[in-house]
């Protein structure tokens, strides 16, 4: 059984930063595309940011130029720095990973159960 587990999240003043991990472990075989998405209160899960296994990027607009993903694949590991962050940053960020967790399976999408993120002076 695979799962997805990030830290990170907390409270934050605007103007400062965090920094979100995320690991895979139990059964992985391979890792496709991981990525980290949001949802603030009364609204829609949308993506922040997302990565390729060769390191390919896209970001939402409203997050460009602030926040940063990367990857350890020999980790199984995805990160997201967060600069200069927005009382409209605040809301529960997920990981996601597309991955099979044996050799000859499909490829699945996996969730983390959450971090929340709050910016607030």
């Amino acid at each position: 059984q695979v799962q997805l587990v990030e830290s990170g999240g907390g409270l934050v003043q605007p103007g400062g930063s965090l920094r979100l991990s995320c690991a895979a472990s139990g059964s992985v075989f391979s890792i496709k595309r991981m990525g980290w998405y949001r949802q603030a209160p009364g609204k829609q899960r949308e993506l922040v940011a997302g990565i390729t296994t060769g390191g390919i990027t896209n970001y939402a607009d409203s997050v460009k130029g602030r926040f940063t993903i990367s990857r350890d694949n020999a980790k199984n590991t995805v990160y997201l720095q967060m600069n200069n962050l927005k009382p409209e940053d605040t809301a529960v960020y997920y990981c996601n990973a597309n991955l099979a967790p044996y050799s000859g399976n499909n490829y699945f999408d996996s969730w983390g159960q959450g971090t929340h993120v709050t910016v607030s002076s």
